[in-house]
């Protein structure tokens, strides 16, 4: 089977949905399918696995750098290159709707009659700015919700996204498959691992609690209110893995630390070195930061809005509302949270590896891909039926109504 899967950055740029995409790639690739991964060439591609390749679209990344959204701006080099791999493909998925690679690969294969796939990790992403507010609630009514209705196939990764697109009209019923996480890497200490050695590496404080945010700088994952709690907490140390226009070095605090570049094994020896995860983000889906965390033993306070996107984890994190516009409330709320944590006394070796027996259960990336394959296979044999009606007589003495897709299968073999 041909896959192709479209993104708006490869993996190297090391935001979550690049990064799901490149687990899949991976994993379709070991599977022994042809796996492209098509993406803007704002960030380096991965090397290929297998029969797998990439593809890299000509692009712009200004309106990044200049305002933090993630938009690649594609050339028309980049348009027809995308109209080209489309006529080879088997099956086309796309991870999330408003990228312009994702839209533009969207109206191709429509075009050519090839089967789409959406995986929809976010519903919408409020913003401060009124305009931006704005521009994206009309983006998400004229765009995202129109080719969520007429993908052949929605994939939710969360209840909390499925649940805010509960308004769509489907052609068939969305279906939800959790993110994986590489248990391996991310995991408790072990043996002689000690979290004091582990923060030595890092330059981060011994005795005091070290509270991690991990994941891009940016307005919709809280930097504001992370500033705020900074202040509020002096005595505890924030560590920052990540990078983005909101970079807490700037705020000149003695006890924020910012750490960037680390990823896989690195980012596993962090969370390990730290006493739990602060996620003060919205518009959400499921951040794979806090799967990463659970399955390295450590608590994990988060917006509310996030601990619905399983509802089997709730029982492993603490929800905390966030009132977009109000960061000293939002603060507030979550460092009290933070505090009743860190100051109950009752984190334990067997909890941590509670939470990591929990993700080790729940969360596989070898099922997810099996499941898209199951899924594209089924599509595919949708396709090939639907051909095989134009030129295949519906069998005698049954309406075409009548006819059901096995029996004209089974007249198409013979």
């Amino acid at each position: 089977m041909k896959i192709l899967m479209t993104t708006h950055y490869f993996a190297s740029h090391r935001g979550g949905i690049e990064i799901v995409a490149e687990k899949l790639f991976e994993q379709w690739a070991s599977m022994g399918h042809e796996a492209v991964w098509m993406a803007s060439d704002a960030t380096p591609p991965p090397n290929p696995v297998g029969a797998s390749r990439t593809v890299c679209l000509r692009s712009a990344n200004l309106i990044e750098r200049k305002t933090g959204l993630p938009l690649p701006i594609l050339t028309l080099g980049a348009l027809r290159t995308i109209r080209r791999e489309i006529t080879h493909a088997d099956i086309v998925v796309l991870h999330d709707c408003l990228y312009l690679s994702n839209i533009a690969a969207f109206l191709f294969a429509r075009l050519r009659g090839v089967p789409i796939v959406v995986i929809q990790h976010i519903g919408l992403v409020p913003y401060k700015s009124g305009i931006l507010d704005a521009l994206m609630k009309f983006a998400d009514a004229a765009v995202t919700r129109r080719m969520l209705g007429k993908a052949g196939q929605v994939v939710f990764i969360s209840e909390t996204t499925k649940n805010f697109f509960s308004g769509v009209s489907f052609r068939t019923p969305p279906d939800v498959i959790f993110n994986g996480v590489d248990t391996d890497v991310f995991r408790p200490p072990r043996g002689a691992e000690r979290r004091a050695q582990l923060r030595q590496k890092f330059g981060l404080e011994g005795n005091c609690p070290v509270i991690l945010f991990a994941g891009r700088f940016v307005e919709k994952k809280g930097l504001p209110a992370l500033r705020r709690m900074a202040a509020l907490r002096p005595d505890y140390t924030w560590a920052f893995a990540g990078w983005g226009p909101l970079d807490p070095s700037t705020w000149k605090a003695g006890n924020v630390r910012v750490l960037s570049g680390l990823q896989g094994s690195a980012l596993a020896d962090l969370y390990r070195a730290s006493n739990l995860l602060v996620l003060p983000s919205t518009g959400e889906g499921f951040p794979l930061v806090v799967q990463e965390a659970l399955a390295s033993g450590l608590p994990v306070v988060c917006g509310a809005e996030t601990t619905a996107a399983d509802p089997a984890m709730q029982g492993f994190v603490r929800g905390v509302p966030v009132y977009p516009g109000d960061d000293e409330r939002t603060a507030s709320e979550f460092v009290a949270a933070i505090d009743a944590v860190i100051n109950s006394g009752a984190e334990t070796e067997n909890q941590s590896e509670s939470r990591h027996a929990f993700v080790v259960a729940r969360y596989s990336w070898r099922h997810a891909a099996e499941r898209y394959v199951q899924i594209a296979s089924r599509m595919i044999m949708r396709r090939t039926t639907a051909r095989a009606v134009s030129v295949v007589a519906v069998p005698e003495g049954m309406s075409s109504a009548q006819a059901t897709e096995e029996q004209i299968l089974d007249k198409v073999l013979r």
